[in-house]
């Protein structure tokens, strides 16, 4: 009873709704207000009641001939349209009382047919332009009626023409306001949403970032201390402090993750965001997991934008991540950093088999469907820099990022062109298989000469 009382409650909802939007509302709305104030404008011309006639305090009774009751018909049919063209709408319909009024008919009934159209106006236009529409609609008919009362120039309902006019407008401006009110409400919760869903795969990807290096590097050494327990014990060792530094290690950049969203109305949090200036303490992880790593370093240093630095740093982890996971034994990788003028480019080569070829320079997906090539994209995109992946000119694989130096002379920083879906971006299983690298070859031909700044991991 309870989901079907649900549906049937909905459903008139939603009838409601298009019904109020459409077009035959009003149509329909127009004739009952003609229907009903030609009935009060043909009773105002035959009174048969005595009190009827007193009221005309023993002038003629003026004679309202059937063909003027069209100015009715038009004052009030004319507002089927009111809301597609209110002021013409008004227009119409203050032209037809006024007219009628000036003939010296009784204009009771037919003086509410503006205030209706003022109504809708009141909704639609500036607030300057409604007042001074109202105050012309309120002198014309209070003018007409005046010139030609029955009942004299200010008997009868004479005085009481103000108050319809002004119940209109005002009525008219309170029902924009609140409307413009509640509009701003829905934006500032659509802006809200939008802002949460950001921040969802800010965090999504942080987490795989930091969850895949961490258990990338822990699977390694548990092989490789699985397959020497029997034979040499004392190797072991390396291998479990090589686990233990991982794991102290994710669980140092997780918890940070998690005190930002503990404590999110506590301040800003105190441990830094990782960094370039965090590079080698990453690399020096890479070699305890077995990856011989070469960082090598062209031209000067400089402080990079908290963001581009930030996506520096993830590109290489998760590059390094990759090369762990799918270059194959005996591989080594190279980071290589290259300042220059306007951009820092970040270019992670090794010398692995891989499983396969991996992505193509500039798109697609890998045969593995992960989303470590999608997310190092969206990192790069986000800073208005960009990345391309693929096979090394002489083997193995590369992934070559241009971050800029200065994201205020970046055209739309911080707006990729192109940016996955949230189902696209992030893995509902953070250890997802990424797309395969290959290893890398030599470096491009042409380039200067680098300084070696870290060398292989000791044996």
């Amino acid at each position: 009873m309870g989901p079907y009382s649900d549906h049937v409650k909905g459903r008139i909802a939603e009838i409601w709704r298009s019904w109020r939007a459409s077009a035959a509302r009003d149509v329909v709305n127009a004739v009952l207000v003609t229907a009903v104030l030609l009935a009060g404008s043909y009773g105002e011309a035959h009174p048969t009641q005595q009190s009827d006639l007193a009221v005309f305090r023993h002038r003629p009774v003026p004679h309202t001939p059937d063909a003027a009751l069209l100015l009715v018909a038009v004052a009030c049919l004319v507002l089927a349209v009111k809301r597609r063209y209110p002021v013409t709408v008004l227009l119409v319909s203050t032209a037809a009382v006024v007219t009628y009024s000036a003939f010296g008919f009784v204009n009771g009934a037919v003086l509410l047919a503006p205030p209706i159209a003022l109504f809708t106006v009141a909704q639609s236009v500036p607030l300057r332009r409604a007042l001074l529409l109202a105050g012309f609609t309120l002198v014309a008919l209070m003018t007409a009626t005046a010139a030609a009362n029955p009942f004299g120039p200010t008997g009868g309902g004479f005085y009481l023409i103000p108050a319809p006019v002004a119940a209109a407008l005002f009525g008219g401006i309170a029902l924009r306001n609140r409307r413009a009110y509640v509009s701003s409400i829905e934006a500032r919760a659509e802006e809200e949403t939008r802002r949460i869903d950001e921040e969802r795969l800010r965090i999504a990807r942080e987490l795989h970032d930091i969850v895949a290096h961490t258990m990338a590097t822990i699977n390694v050494q548990a092989g490789v201390a699985a397959h020497v327990l029997a034979d040499n014990p004392a190797a072991v060792g390396p291998a479990l402090e090589a686990i233990r530094q991982s794991s102290k290690d994710g669980l140092r950049e997780l918890r940070a993750i998690l005190n930002v969203l503990r404590q999110a109305d506590e301040g800003d949090p105190t441990q830094p965001a990782p960094g370039l200036l965090q590079l080698e303490a990453l690399i020096a992880g890479a070699c305890n997991a077995g990856l011989p790593v070469d960082l090598r370093q062209d031209g000067t240093p400089r402080q990079l934008p908290a963001a581009t630095d930030l996506a520096a740093y993830r590109i290489v982890q998760e590059s390094l991540t990759n090369v762990i996971k799918h270059a194959g034994p005996g591989a080594t990788a190279t980071v290589r950093l290259s300042y220059g003028d306007a951009a820092v480019r970040v270019e992670v080569t090794d010398t692995g088999a891989g499983r396969g070829p991996g992505l193509l320079a500039g798109g697609g997906q890998g045969i593995t469907g992960g989303h470590g090539i999608i997310g190092m994209r969206e990192r790069a995109a986000a800073v208005a820099g960009t990345l391309v992946t693929g096979p090394g000119p002489g083997g193995g694989y590369q992934v070559i990022a241009t971050l800029p130096c200065d994201m205020s002379a970046a055209p739309d920083a911080g707006q990729p062109d192109s940016v996955a879906s949230p189902t696209g971006a992030v893995s509902s299983d953070p250890l997802a298989d990424e797309a395969v690298p290959g290893g890398a070859g030599p470096a491009s031909a042409g380039r200067p000469a680098a300084q070696a700044v870290r060398a292989a991991p000791p044996s």
